[in-house]
């Protein structure tokens, strides 16, 4: 069975939207771009569509690709100061020139939504944040959307980059679940995709998982990206996984638009923090 990942989007956004439409003030969420890659323009035009849709006001913040660390991180902390700022991210990737983690270090800790800053991300694994890696969230928003009860299920976890990978597994052990991870150097990998009820793939391989490869019935939650054919495609290869697997998340239309909701419900969470304040 297909997972709908715009249906579980459409539930979170409708209850932000009714919450934003209760503030005092118009929420401010900023995607910062550099540079003019393709794809990662159309996923801030796509963020800045829906976050207008739901109420806030976005602000673009574009730079050329040959903008230096020390002027971004500078832009970085204008952008933080400005009325009513409850969102800022840095669109992934960067150019290489540029030092990553210094900019992304370089958000102001109450308004850092993708938690990619040091703070944050340090706050997420004590289990103190306020705010989750929106992709993780999305995982874990699948995953409950299937109703299955996961105690005692065995989960495999591919791949363990920043943004999916390990703080997916840190959630799915906060539930007390049984967790695999399998890196790029793990030998049985094959052995462990073929014994889990559970597979949350982030690796970005096409047809990386294959239907001869997993257990019939399981759960299988893609949230690889890749491009083939002009097109974006996931980990998994829905054509022969589809009448195996129990339930699966499709690329697109699965994690992808559920992270884009659990991004905004962010931007809203520090705007009810800064109303508290």
């Amino acid at each position: 069975m297909l997972i709908d990942g715009k249906k579980v989007a459409a539930e979170i956004l409708d209850q932000v939207k009714k919450e934003v439409g209760g503030l005092h003030f118009q929420p401010v969420f900023c995607d910062i771009l550099v540079g003019d890659d393709p794809a990662s323009k159309q996923y801030v035009g796509m963020k800045a569509k829906a976050a207008e849709k739901l109420g806030f006001r976005f602000r673009p913040a574009n730079y050329p690709s040959d903008v230096s660390t020390n002027y971004l991180i500078d832009e970085i902390k204008k952008i933080s100061q400005e009325p009513n700022m409850c969102g800022l991210i840095v669109q992934l990737p960067l150019p290489s020139s540029i030092d990553k983690q210094a900019v992304l270090d370089a958000i102001d800790p109450k308004i850092d939504v993708d938690c990619t800053g040091k703070i944050n991300t340090d706050l997420f694994y004590s289990g103190k944040a306020y705010v989750e890696f929106p992709t993780a969230a999305a995982v874990m928003e699948l995953l409950d959307d299937t109703k299955i009860n996961l105690t005692n299920k065995k989960c495999l976890v591919v791949g363990f980059g920043q943004l999916v990978g390990r703080p997916v597994s840190f959630l799915l052990q906060q539930r007390g679940l049984h967790v695999d991870v399998a890196r790029s150097k793990t030998e049985n990998i094959l052995e462990l995709i073929k014994n889990a009820d559970v597979i949350v793939s982030a690796v970005g391989k096409s047809k990386l998982i294959t239907g001869e490869k997993i257990k019939p019935g399981s759960i299988i939650i893609d949230a690889g990206t890749s491009e083939s054919d002009g097109g974006i495609v996931g980990d998994v290869d829905l054509g022969s996984v589809k009448d195996v697997a129990g339930f699966i998340s499709p690329v697109p239309g699965g994690v992808g638009p559920v992270t884009v909701a659990k991004l905004l419900a962010n931007v809203l969470k520090v705007a009810k923090k800064i109303v508290q304040i």
